[in-house]
């Protein structure tokens, strides 16, 4: 029973550490994101996991990132601008950029 139990409270864990990931990387496919972006690498725009790096000193960056996937931007990855994001609303901007930071 004892060895049910911790094998069941462990897949719980396990499931419950994913689904908050899987859930914004749903977010992101629905808003669009994935079009640009990937987590591990450059496509149009730079991949996620690279965004997490280049930012994760920054206290704000989640604000930023979200501000920025919400009015768009332009010249700190490169030439091609960000679009803004006008399906995208504060809060979803908000758990899409800390989902972003949350990468490594």
């Amino acid at each position: 029973m004892k060895k049910l139990l911790v094998a069941t409270l462990t897949a719980f864990a396990t499931f419950a550490a994913y689904t908050p990931a899987m859930a914004d990387l749903k977010l992101a496919t629905d808003k669009n994101c994935m079009a640009c972006h990937t987590v591990e690498k450059k496509v149009v725009g730079p991949g996620y996991k690279d965004i997490a790096a280049k930012y994760a000193a920054q206290k704000d960056a989640v604000d930023m990132l979200a501000g920025k996937i919400q009015k768009g931007g332009a010249g700190v990855w490169g030439p091609i601008p960000m679009p803004a994001n006008a399906q995208v609303n504060a809060a979803e901007a908000k758990t899409l950029a800390a989902w972003v930071m949350s990468l490594k």
